[in-house]
Formats: C-alpha cells, structure tokens, sequence
C-alpha cells in the first residue's frame, strides 16, 4: 500500500504547492478583519469600550482553539481534506454576515464560525504539509506554510485598509472575504489529496518513544512540548492585543486609514517573508535558541510602542514585531513534529494550537480590560512583560535535545510495520544454534561477534531491528553497533521469546 509513497518536499512539490496556495486563501480570511475592525465597531455599531471591541477577537480565539484541538484528534479518524474542505464550507457565509449583521452580537457570532473555519483549515493544511515532506525539510516546510498564510494575511490587511479609505468601513473590503472563501473552498475539493497514507509510511520506521498522555505533556509534562506551547499561547497573547489596540493607538495619533493599513500591514508581512528563511534555519540551528530570540525580540518591541508616535518608528517596531514572531512561529510548529511519533503528531499539534490560540482570547481579554481600567499604553506594557518572561521560560526550561528515541520497539510495532512496508528487517544476532533452536519468520542471522565485519553488505535505506532471545543484552549492543555505522537500527522488546510467546 505504501510501496510507492516517497516522503519529502521535492517528492511531493505539486501537492504541497496546493497546500501553500491553499492556506495563502486561508490567512487571506483573517486579514479581512485586521485593520478596520474597531473602526467597523464603533462606526457602525457604536461600540467603543476596548473590552467590547476586543470581545470579536476572544469569540474567534476560544472557537479556533476548540477546533484546532478537535481538528487534530479527528484528522487521522475523518481524514485531512474533508476537515479542510468543511472549514471552507463554514467560511463561505461569514463575510456576508458581516455586511448584513443587524447588531454586534451578529458580529462576534460571524467570528465564531471564522474561528471553527481558521482552525479546521489552518491545522488541516499544517498537518498535511508535515505529513508530506518527513523530517529532512519539516521547517522549511512549515516556514512555506506560516509564509503564505501570514504574508496573504498581511497583503489583505493593507487592501482592505485602502478600500475602506476610498469606499468606507462596508461592504467593499467584506467582498475580498467572499472571493477567498469560495476560491478556497474550489481548489481544495478539486485539487488537495488526502495524505494519511504519508503517515503510515513514516510510522513504519520512526523510532520516536510515544507520549503516555498526548495533552498532558504536550500543554505541562514533556519539556520540550510543554516549552513550547506555553510560548505559543503567549505569541498569540500579544498578537490579539497588536489586533486589537494597534490600530486603536494608531487613531488616537490621528493616522488615517491607509497608514494605519500600511502599519499594521507590516507585521504579518515581515511575519510570513521572514519564515520563508527562518523555518529553513529551524531545521539546520538550534530551535531553543530560535524560540527565545524570537520572543525577546517580540517583547521587546512591544514596549516601545507607547513611546513612539512617529509613522517611521511605529512602521520599524511593527517589523521588528514580525521578525521576532517569523524566529518562533515555523519553529514552534518544526519542534512538536520532531518531539513526537507520527500517530501522536496530529493530535499534540491540535493540542498546541488549543492553546496556542486560546492566547488570543486571553490576550483580547486581558489588554482590554487593562486598557479600559488604566489605560492603553500599560496594557500594552504589561503584554510586552509576559512575552519576555516567556522568553526566559524557554531558555530555563526546554532542553536543547528535542527528540525522545525510545530505546526498544515493541514486537506488534514491528509486526504492523512489516505488513506496511518490507523495508524492514529483523536481524537475530544470536549464534547460529540458539538461532535454529528458534526464530522469528524471515529474520537474517548474523552473529553479534560477525555483525560489524557484514555491515558494509546491508542496505541503509533499510530499518533493521536487532533480535536476542530476551532484548536488551546483545540485541541493544548489535543495534548501537549499526547505529555507529550509520544505520537506522533499533533493538526489538522482549526479543525472540515475546515475538514467539515463549515464557522464560
């Protein structure tokens, strides 16, 4: 079934060009709303608290979170593309929604359906991508993927700032909205494949130790994971607040709307180019020192945003915004696929993304009801601060060696694998009596004391699994043995004895 499915990007480039085409139309949904929104608020339905403007962002982070997390946990049960293919569907009727809403109740409820949409289509063509490419090119792959949805996010955010300069708040900047869903929801029922088969492929050979409990060490137990998500959370924390405040601040310095689309504009644009070389650096650097640059960086410039009002100074800080969050975002994303097995990794990437956009809840959340207590500019100082202490997080707690490789592999492991794929094979490095005294069907015999003279004769694009009569003794020696010599080895639990359920 999977004789013929390659992982890699050069492998699969006309699928994954989709994808990337794909989730450009999907960040094109979110930058409808970036630049005008308070504006839309308090222009057409008189709301002006900073707490209730923001109340659109919490309704659309809260319902993306549920639906990342859901989208992860049912992608390998429903598939990949039909979860697309119906966040599209959700997608279609919200800019109109937004034209015709009657009262702001109808707003936020337009955004609970673009939160569904945003995770059901954004973690569906995340987890596509990575199942697609393995893991030589995961960051690359992810830093397309960030790309075309942040850098399409950024390119709306400034046409519907200039459109509503010219023609108004509504409806003209809303017909975007209408054009991308309807594209997006073509090109992916004609065009995108299912790549659940790339899963099996990979699960045949990886080595990767399984987590006990996805969700509790991907949001506290593991390290790495736990590492990460908490710093997606807070990336997202402070993106709600730039979403919601920046333009307001921007108003208040008497910025009209063009400049205000062309300032927050440049965030998400340096955010997805920028990925275009960071994710590709996330596979060659060191992701720890990747993730606390890039939130330092993000906090950083945060706390400059009260002490400027010059349109140059602010365009600067928003490009020194988006290249911090550029350093993190296709690393946070490159880091869960490696620090997890394949039949995990959909679901620990939901479980990431839950958390990760519950940040724009608590971020819309918190700065507003900062902002509307003691002001904008300490709403924004105390954003700032938590980006940095995240930073701080990072570099205290996520270790530097990501990848957990489970010492053994259990006998139903290998046994499933085979049945998947024949580029495995079982090595008994017994002596040649204890091996016809009993073996497991179709293992090769090479004696642990003859294994390092016949390594140059077996094949490295093979996953060999070293077999004894009990594992652990000289199976655990012949496989480091190969691993030495640059083979993918791994020794086998229980060995010989569990495979043939003998006791003793």
């Amino acid at each position: 079934m999977t004789d013929n499915i390659k992982l890699g990007l050069k492998e699969n480039w006309k699928q994954f060009t989709i994808l990337v085409i794909v989730n450009a139309f999907v960040g094109g949904m979110i930058g409808m709303e970036r630049t005008i929104f308070p504006q839309f608020a308090e222009l057409e339905f008189g709301v002006a608290s900073k707490t209730a403007i923001l109340s659109f962002i919490t309704a659309f982070g809260v319902t993306k979170a549920i639906a990342n997390y859901f989208t992860g946990r049912l992608a390998n049960k429903f598939g990949r593309k039909n979860l697309l293919l119906f966040g599209w569907l959700i997608a279609i009727p919200i800019p109109f929604m937004l034209i015709y809403a009657p009262s702001w109740s109808w707003v936020i409820f337009a955004n609970v359906l673009l939160g569904v949409s945003q995770g059901l289509t954004w973690s569906s063509t995340v987890v596509m991508k990575i199942d697609l490419v393995g893991e030589k090119d995961r960051g690359f792959a992810m830093g397309l993927n960030e790309f075309a949805g942040y850098f399409a996010v950024g390119i709306v955010a400034f046409l519907t700032g200039y459109i509503a300069n010219t023609y108004g708040i509504t409806p003209y900047p809303f017909y975007i909205g209408i054009f991308i869903s309807i594209v997006g929801f073509i090109l992916t029922a004609l065009w995108v494949k299912d790549t659940r088969v790339f899963v099996h492929k990979e699960t045949a050979t990886d080595n990767t130790s399984q987590l006990d409990n996805v969700f509790l060490e991907t949001t506290f137990k593991n390290k790495t994971l736990s590492s990460v998500t908490q710093a997606g959370l807070v990336n997202n924390l402070n993106d709600g607040m730039i979403w919601g405040l920046l333009p307001i601040v921007l108003l208040t310095l008497n910025f009209d709307n063009a400049n205000i689309g062309i300032i927050t504009a440049i965030y998400p644009t340096v955010w997805g180019v920028g990925q275009l070389f960071t994710g590709k650096m996330s596979d060659h650097y060191s992701k720890k020192a990747m993730l606390f640059w890039g939130m330092l960086l993000q906090g950083l410039a945060i706390l400059l945003i009260p002490f400027s009002n010059d349109f140059y100074v602010l365009a600067s800080i928003s490009a020194i915004l988006g290249l911090g969050t550029a350093l993190v975002y296709p690393t946070f994303l490159s880091t869960i696929a490696q620090a997890t097995s394949p039949k995990q990794r959909a679901e620990s990437i939901g479980t990431f993304r839950l958390w990760r956009d519950l940040g724009y809840a608590f971020g819309a959340v918190i700065s507003g009801v900062t902002a509307d207590l003691f002001g904008i500019q300490y709403a924004i100082f105390l954003i700032g601060g938590l980006t940095i202490i995240s930073s701080i997080i990072i570099q205290i707690r996520m270790p530097e060696q990501i990848k957990i490789i489970k010492e053994c592999i259990e006998v139903d492991e290998v046994k499933q694998a085979l049945q998947i794929n024949k580029k495995i094979q079982i090595i008994d490095v017994r002596s040649k009596e204890e091996y016809e005294l009993a073996h497991i069907p179709n293992a090769l015999n090479i004696s642990l004391q003859d294994l390092k003279q016949k390594i140059s004769q077996l094949d490295k694009n093979v996953q060999f699994v070293t077999a004894c009569g009990k594992g652990g003794g000289r199976s655990a020696d012949g496989a480091k043995l190969l691993k030495e010599f640059g083979l993918n080895a791994i020794w086998l639990c229980g060995g010989t004895n569990k495979w043939l359920n003998i006791n003793g």
